[in-house]
């Protein structure tokens, strides 16, 4: 007999139960695919996913805010406002489980922003799901036209502006709107008081000041969305950049997308910091594009960076549950600006 059989069975240990992720024991880390990209700047984090007719997602954690919702990778549920550019299904799919996700995970309503040529399409798509699902996710929907405004919380602003493309899409400026006393009282340095007797007397002391952070334009084809005000102007443009090859102009145009060619006239004008490209296709080797984009840009002159969000992906993890509590951990290389 062997010991394990000389043993009382109550001594034989049980076979281990197998951990369930999201509730108790060690805690695991899970992956997420596919790999996102994490790019570092003095702002903000830009976290996202772009591939042309796959998926466009791209969220600035720490405003709050998604452009585009893609397939709705779970990081992105920790954003309150998701800022859709056109309906495509490659930027919209994950729409509905953003909204029910958020529900699920006791999240306050997800607010959605979005060409006002598309919003009946979306809140018809909200009542199709809400047949299958028993009730449309809690939300806001938020229809923009060209130039409206939008406040996400107080002194961060949403502005739209105008894209090209195949169907009603826009743009998004986010601009960071600030009050500052007017430059003829501040050069006479008046004291508190009598600055409040002015602003109570009914006089304007102050004026508004924008400082656009980001602008983000979806797909659009016309080199006039980059040199737009405050599009040029923005810390950090994200713009699509589609086709590379020298011979693709007729289907850029065809597609209403941005060919190389678009990105490099409209760049003189672009008082950007860093320039991110987006939309590039699977059939685009990032390598090569890096080499034809050096190429291309002019030897002299003060351009901004320019750099390819997907050249920052990398393998992230998160922990099982909730996403609401994300943040973008630091990258292995993390960019940082002047």
């Amino acid at each position: 007999m062997t010991d394990s059989q000389s043993k009382p069975e109550s001594l034989n240990p049980p076979p281990t139960a197998p951990r369930n992720l999201t509730g108790g024991g060690a805690t695991r880390q899970m992956p997420l695919l596919p790999a996102m990209a994490i790019v570092k700047t003095p702002y903000f984090h830009v976290l996202g996913y772009s591939v042309a007719g796959e998926e466009s997602v791209v969220q600035l954690p720490e405003l709050n805010l998604v452009f585009d919702i893609g397939k709705c990778p779970r990081p992105v549920l920790s954003s309150d406002f998701c800022l859709l550019t056109h309906g495509h299904i490659d930027h919209s799919a994950g729409i509905v489980y953003y909204l029910s996700q958020r529900f699920f995970q006791g999240m306050a309503p997800g607010t959605v922003l979005c060409p006002a040529g598309i919003a009946e399409g979306l809140a018809g798509i909200f009542r199709a799901w809400a047949a299958l699902e028993g009730k449309v996710p809690e939300h806001r929907l938020i229809p923009l036209n060209v130039g409206d405004e939008f406040e996400m919380r107080k002194g961060l602003v949403v502005r739209a502006f105008a894209t090209r493309h195949s169907v009603p899409s826009v743009g998004y400026l986010i601009l960071d709107r600030r009050e500052k006393l007017r430059p003829d009282l501040s050069a006479l340095n008046l004291p508190g008081h009598v600055l409040r007797d002015m602003r109570q007397r009914g006089e304007k002391i102050t004026y508004t000041l924008d400082v656009p952070l980001a602008a983000y334009t979806g797909d659009t084809n016309m080199a006039q969305t980059l040199t737009q005000d405050g599009v040029r102007e923005a810390r950090v443009l994200i713009t699509e950049c589609t086709f590379f090859e020298p011979g693709h102009r007729r289907r850029a145009e065809a597609g209403r997308h941005l060919h190389l060619d678009d990105l490099i006239e409209a760049l003189p004008q672009l008082r950007n910091e860093l320039i991110l490209i987006t939309h590039v296709s699977r059939r685009t080797y990032l390598r090569w594009a890096a080499k034809v984009l050096a190429q291309a840009i002019p030897k002299t002159g003060n351009y901004p960076r320019v750099e390819f969000l997907m050249e920052h992906a990398q393998k992230l993890s998160v922990r099982p549950g909730k996403a609401a509590t994300f943040t973008p951990p630091e990258p292995p290389e993390a960019i940082d600006a002047d």
